[in-house]
């Protein structure tokens, strides 16, 4: 399925919040996808909520990890450099597969000219290649870095990374989301969501790390947060 931009959709900007977006496209898969497969991936879930990965994820206060990574367009981009210009959000992504990836980086690139003006930067990070990054870069017309993680290397750093269960792949393959293609990769892994916001010095400010990937944080909340920090 392709998720549309919504320059695609409509020439009237977006005004509902990202809550009522994803809830929207959460009605539209229980309505067409069938109970069973909603089943699985909320097995998926569950278990992913019960393993052991909450105590490795990075939480406030701790230093975040220097990393350097290509963009869409194959261009290297280094954390301290970023962070050299002022306060970094970090928004770790499933891929251009995911429809509620898809609204979160379309809200936070609705909101991006208010990031900049609070002095601060904006990228996305997830496993896909540098192809399927300039390709979702395009079709929804991004205009913050999207940013290739070879193996979820950076991902790992962050605690984030889990290997997508034998029984959820063949959901997947069924829905034609070939993540070893997608990733360039045969590992099946990938990044919970997650949002940060990390300081000058890399120092993690804030961390919203959510297994059930249905959920993510609000753009609105994040300017706020933003707004506390700049006082």
């Amino acid at each position: 399925m392709k998720w549309r931009s919504l320059e695609e959709t409509s020439a009237v900007p977006e005004t509902r919040s990202l809550r009522e977006v994803l809830a929207e496209r959460k009605e539209l898969i229980a309505k067409y996808v069938p109970a069973e497969i909603q089943a699985v991936h909320a097995r998926a879930i569950t278990e992913i909520k019960d393993s052991a990965i909450a105590d490795r994820i990075l939480r406030p206060g701790a230093k975040a990890p220097v990393f350097e990574l290509q963009n869409s367009d194959g261009t290297l981009v280094r954390s301290t450099d970023l962070l050299g210009e002022g306060p970094l959000i970090v928004c770790f992504f499933r891929g251009r597969w995911c429809p509620f990836c898809v609204g979160q980086l379309e809200a936070m690139n609705a909101i991006l000219p208010q990031i900049r003006e609070r002095g601060a930067q904006l990228i996305a990070i997830s496993p896909q290649t540098v192809h399927q990054s300039y390709l979702m870069a395009d079709q929804h017309r991004l205009r913050f870095p999207l940013l290739s993680d070879a193996e979820n290397k950076v991902a790992e750093q962050f605690g984030l990374v889990y290997r997508v269960p034998e029984y959820q792949r063949e959901i997947y393959q069924r829905a034609f989301v070939n993540l070893p293609l997608v990733n360039g990769d045969t590992s099946w892994e990938l990044p919970i969501p997650a949002t940060y916001v990390i300081d000058r010095e890399s120092i993690i400010l804030s961390a919203a790390a959510n297994a059930d990937y249905t959920e993510r944080p609000e753009p609105s909340a994040i300017l706020e947060f933003l707004a506390q920090v700049a006082k």
